[in-house]
């Protein structure tokens, strides 16, 4: 009797088991996308709201929600996305089903915006933690130096983010340095992302889609760095009218133009940007001089859709800064000269991408990507007199890095409760160094022609591999654990590397408690003698005697939606050691070329602690944020400041941001910053003595005695705290509201901000100056949408 008991219990449970295990399931798949120009929709909210279940659009445009059959009932499948309108259907799920969802959009230039709650994708739902997508209609709006939208200039409004100095487009991202920054434009990388030394970004606000930046919490996908990845997605084209964009602004005027190829199927944008500097300045020249500056950028992008299963996407990138100058001169005796000087960096990058679906469960992006980065100067110099060369000069300079890679990523969704993803890539590094040609030749010279190459050309393999699953484990416990792969070959030396991560989110009440572990390696360095950035930095390998840069980042916070999802609230902490950081040792720089870069370094580690706030509210007519950071970051170098730790240059105390933007009702719009930030750490001599300068003439005496100066503290000195107001206004007219006329202030109650302070003699008195860059500065520009 008891076995009948047994077997009868084991009958019912099995039948428990398989009546949910087994049930029955269809997959809802398909992509979100914009009704009006057909342009693919990240990150969109899918939701059935009587199942509770839900998932959210891929980086693509694609999801995929695998739910119980519904039976004789209906499900409600609910789409969302801030600026647009939901969009709702019900569905008898009876098999697989395909969906083009086309949300049409609710941001009108100063009109209201009806607000939907994020049903299933609201901060305290997601298991990701420190990362933050900036709208790209609040970039255009932020105020900015000169009237120029910029992508990075908002980005260092962000907690945890820092510009480093004045006007600088520079990233320093929870303690970590400029090269420590995975920026990705369309999937390709970009080693520098600077016009103008800093002072704007190469990024064409009217190109882009989608801005990500990630501080920590990183996906098992990233690798190679070790502070942030800021993932940046160029527009793909109107595939339904032609439409286009011209704006004139005072340094520089864009014009973008995109259209179908084939309607629903196919489209194209291109986008251009260039200033006119050097043209508004050349009347102004002396006859025979010839001089300027200016700095272009073009973006274009074709994609094509083959069937619901495929699509093709090519994206171009290129942008150049040149600066120019020319003399010559010439008198009645026949004497001339002639000096001809050239400055100009640059980036090319280019995407191949195609997205195909296997199933309606798995997803698959394969990807090519080439990006080549290059600095030249070119010295030219010539005299003759009678006809005659009497002395004839040239210098050039060349530096650079290329990346051509491959790979291939998976997203695999098998039920609403998991998100797999896997995938791997290979990047080839071709590293230039720098390069120095000397050319000299005359009447009385000797001829010269010589090439000095302080570092040799280097070619290095990586290669990636990775996987990694967001899953729900209860209805409260959501982890998100993966591992990076990695290994790295340079000069018959291998580099190798296994880094886990996990992210986890707890819900508490309507709170959601949110921890991360990372491991993160770099294999690459950036050897830099100033603090802004320059393009004559160097991009070099790890070495057999300099190993790549490691880090570890433990995060926890607190997050939660406010006032039905209009705002986010997040509270973090995190704490960040780095190893084999580099740095230049006491008084070496770039110069120097017969000497090994290695020689001239030191290596240390660093670590960076704080807290950092984040209040955002993305829609209605009043959006923006206000953050705020409390951190500490320091450095150590056994051969620098004796050994002792001391604080980064870009180390802050106190850092805040407040952005606001408002739409009014009659096609007004107002935005405004404001910006404050304990001054930067920098080095200050206490002491000045005479000593001698080591060189002994022939009486045995030193020869003379020069003044030295004694520094007791690296970074031991802090520059007045940095604060700045902007403001902007828009106006919106036209017949289809398609003409905006703008004005702005940048530093609008003209702060003298430092730039850099030095020492002046005064009377016998050595007296501390200080210098400021930027007054208060206005801005007008015109932008017309046709």
């Amino acid at each position: 009797m008891k076995q009948k008991k047994y077997i009868m219990l084991f009958l019912l449970l099995f039948g428990l088991f398989t009546s949910t295990a087994f049930a029955q399931k269809f997959t809802i798949s398909g992509y979100v996308q914009d009704a009006e120009s057909g342009e693919k929709l990240l990150y969109a909210n899918i939701f059935e709201p009587a199942l509770q279940l839900g998932t959210i659009s891929n980086n693509y445009g694609f999801f995929s929600l695998t739910l119980p059959a519904s039976g004789k009932d209906t499900l409600l499948i609910i789409v969302s996305y801030i600026g647009y309108k939901r969009w709702q259907k019900k569905l008898m799920l009876d098999k697989d089903t395909w969906l083009i969802v086309k949300l049409n959009p609710t941001i009108v230039a100063g009109e209201a915006v009806e607000v939907v709650a994020e049903k299933y994708d609201s901060i305290e739902k997601r298991s990701q933690m420190s990362r933050i997508n900036i709208p790209i209609r609040q970039i255009e709006m932020v105020p900015a130096l000169l009237g120029e939208a910029d992508v990075l200039k908002a980005i260092q409004l962000l907690p945890g983010v820092q510009s480093g100095s004045e006007g600088n487009s520079g990233l320093y991202v929870r303690g970590g340095g400029p090269d420590q920054n995975l920026i990705l434009l369309d999937g390709a990388p970009v080693y520098n992302a600077n016009h103008l030394f800093g002072f704007f970004s190469i990024f064409n606000a009217d190109a882009i889609k989608n801005v990500n930046l990630t501080k920590g919490g990183f996906s098992a996908r990233f690798g190679g760095r070790l502070s942030s990845v800021l993932e940046i997605n160029m527009k793909e084209g109107n595939n339904q009218k032609v439409s286009g964009q011209a704006t004139l602004g005072l340094v520089a005027s864009r014009f973008t133009l995109e259209g179908p190829l084939k309607k629903d199927r196919s489209s194209f944008i291109i986008s251009g940007r260039r200033t006119y500097i050097d043209i508004l300045a050349k009347p102004f020249m002396e006859k025979g001089n010839e001089g300027g500056y200016y700095f272009y950028d073009l973006n274009a992008k074709l994609n094509h859709s083959f069937s619901k299963n495929d699509r093709l996407f090519l994206s171009i990138y290129t942008g150049d800064d040149k600066f120019y100058a020319k003399e010559q001169e010439e008198d009645i005796y026949d004497f001339s000269s002639n000096f001809d000087f050239a400055l100009g960096w640059g980036n090319i990058t280019s995407t191949l991408r195609w997205n195909h679906l296997f199933t309606q469960k798995l997803f698959s992006n394969m990807i090519l990507t080439y990006s080549n980065f290059n600095f030249y100067t070119d010295i030219k110099s010539r005299w003759k007199e009678y006809g005659t060369v009497m002395e004839s000069y040239q210098a050039k300079y060349n530096s650079g890095i290329k990346d051509i890679s491959a790979g291939i990523d998976f997203d695999y969704l098998p039920g609403p409760n998991h998100f797999i993803k896997f995938g791997g890539n290979v990047i080839q590094h071709n590293f230039n160094p720098g390069a120095t040609q000397y050319k000299m030749s005359g009447e009385n010279t000797a001829p010269i022609d010589t090439l000095l190459a302080p570092v040799a050309k280097h070619i290095a393999i990586e290669v990636n591999g990775y996987i990694e699953d967001d899953f729900k484990l209860t209805s409260s416990l959501k982890l998100n654990p993966g591992v990076h792969a990695s290994l790295f070959y340079v000069n018959k030396k291998l580099y190798s590397s296994v880094e886990p991560r996990i992210s986890l989110r707890y819900l508490f009440g309507n709170w959601a408690i949110k921890s991360s572990y990372v491991n993160m390696t770099q294999y690459i360095h950036l050897l830099t003698n100033s603090g802004i950035g320059l393009p004559t930095d160097l991009w070099l390998p790890a070495t057999d005697r300099v190993k790549p840069q490691r880090a570890q980042q433990l995060g926890i916070g607190m997050a939660r939606s406010l006032r039905n999802g209009q705002i986010e609230l997040s509270v973090e902490g995190y704490y960040k050691i780095m190893d084999n950081l580099i740095e230049y040792k006491e008084g070496s720089d770039f110069l120097g070329l017969d000497t090994d870069w290695q020689n001239k370094i030191e290596i240390g580690e660093g670590s960076s602690y704080g807290v950092e706030i984040f209040l955002q509210k993305k829609s209605g007519r009043t959006t923006g944020w206000l953050g705020y950071t409390l951190s500490w970051t320091d450095r150590k170098f056994e051969g620098l400041n004796f050994g002792r730790r001391f604080p980064f240059r870009y180390d802050r105390r106190h850092d805040i941001a407040l952005v606001l933007t408002h739409s009014f009702s009659k096609g007004i719009e107002f935005s405004c910053n404001w910006v404050y930030g304990t001054g930067n750490a920098i080095s200050l001599g206490i002491v000045r003595y005479q000593g001698m300068d080591g060189i002994i003439n022939q009486s045995n005496q030193y020869d003379y005695f020069q003044e030295i100066t004694y520094y007791n503290q690296r970074n031991g000195f802090r520059m007045a705290a940095y604060h700045r107001l902007d403001i902007g206004v828009r106006f919106i007219g036209g017949k289809n509201r398609n003409r905006i006329f703008s004005i702005g202030v940048y530093n609008a109650y003209s702060r003298k901000n430092p730039f850099f302070y030095y020492f002046d003699e005064t009377e016998n008195k050595r007296v501390l100056k200080q210098v400021s860059l930027f007054p208060i500065i206005p801005s007008i520009s015109y932008c017309w949408n046709f």
